[in-house]
């Protein structure tokens, strides 16, 4: 069954930023945040997916769609990375020339921080991210599971990202399309991203946010084990893929130099697949080079020297 659409009372031609809300259950803070967004901006359209939250939690998804939102509902629940995917489908056929900015319906997003993200995306063109500062009364469970996964991020692209699993994200108008690609039904959708946009050789901007968290954390629909394994799964793969791309480079390396005995050619692949990894340069010049010595050591001393004797 197909989503189902509410109109807002905005005007569709004069918008330039749809801001895209995927909601499971949401409280009384949605409606706040739609009024405070429409109020702030005459050019800004609010798109909230309901994400089969069930006829209970009706009544707030209808005092959205009063203070202008357009609400997009899903009759059961499929996961924040399905309504992040419905919802950009959505925005793209309805306001194309508009950039995107997803944001979270719990209160952890200001308008200001929303408004600064935006800004970035229009200024730049490029995909921009809300980093978290992480400091003050920041539950542990966050605080730890950011530096893990930005850690291993890191380890496997290169960037450094400061928030990897921020939920404040901004996309240029006309380069949402990759995005409805991105494979993930849940809280996994959003690394998948940084990950294709890597693959995709795009460029990532960053800009710091305010952290806000309530008490307890108690509105989150983050399951501990369920969604943590779900959220390293890809980044796992992604790493396997590129350990796998070294090997095969390595081996190529090996065997070029065995045919050729040319040190540059090796030089070369080697420096390629270090820093295919993540490696800086000048650190993969250090280790490509060593282990190519090491490497014609081993090679001369077995197949040259060998023979000779």
């Amino acid at each position: 069954m197909a989503p189902r659409a509410g109109s807002g009372s905005h005007p569709r031609t004069a918008v330039t930023l749809v801001v895209l809300i995927p909601a499971y259950k949401p409280d009384e803070r949605l409606a706040v945040l739609v009024a405070r967004l429409r109020g702030a901006r005459r050019d800004c359209a609010v798109l909230v997916v309901d994400d089969g939250s069930g006829p209970q939690y009706a009544p707030f998804f209808s005092a959205a769609r009063a203070r202008g939102a357009e609400v997009v509902s899903s009759p059961v629940n499929q996961g924040k990375g399905q309504a992040l995917r419905t919802g950009l489908a959505h925005a793209a056929a309805t306001w194309p020339e508009a950039d995107v900015v997803c944001a979270d319906a719990d209160g952890q997003h200001t308008p200001s921080d929303i408004e600064a993200v935006a800004a970035r995306v229009r200024e730049t063109g490029h995909m921009t991210l809300g980093v978290r500062r992480f400091t003050g009364p920041v539950p542990l469970r966050s605080r730890i599971g950011n530096d893990v996964t930005a850690l291993l991020f890191r380890g496997a692209t290169g960037w450094r990202l400061g928030d990897t699993q921020t939920g404040l994200r901004g996309y240029p108008a006309g380069q949402l399309a990759w995005l409805q690609e991105v494979p993930g039904d849940r809280y996994e959708y959003e690394l998948s991203a940084l990950l294709r946009a890597h693959e995709l050789g795009m460029a990532v901007e960053q800009v710091e946010i305010t952290t806000v968290y309530e008490p307890g954390n108690t509105s989150s629909h983050f399951r501990p084990v369920q969604d943590s394994a779900r959220i390293y799964a890809p980044l796992l793969r992604f790493m396997g893929a590129s350990l796998a791309s070294f090997g095969i480079d390595w081996l190529g390396v090996m065997v070029i130099f065995a045919m050729t005995g040319s040190l540059l050619a090796a030089s070369y692949l080697a420096l390629k697949a270090l820093t295919a990894i993540g490696i800086p340069l000048g650190i993969a010049k250090v280790l490509g080079d060593g282990a190519i010595y090491v490497a014609s050591y081993v090679v001369q001393r077995r197949l040259v020297f060998k023979e000779r004797r």
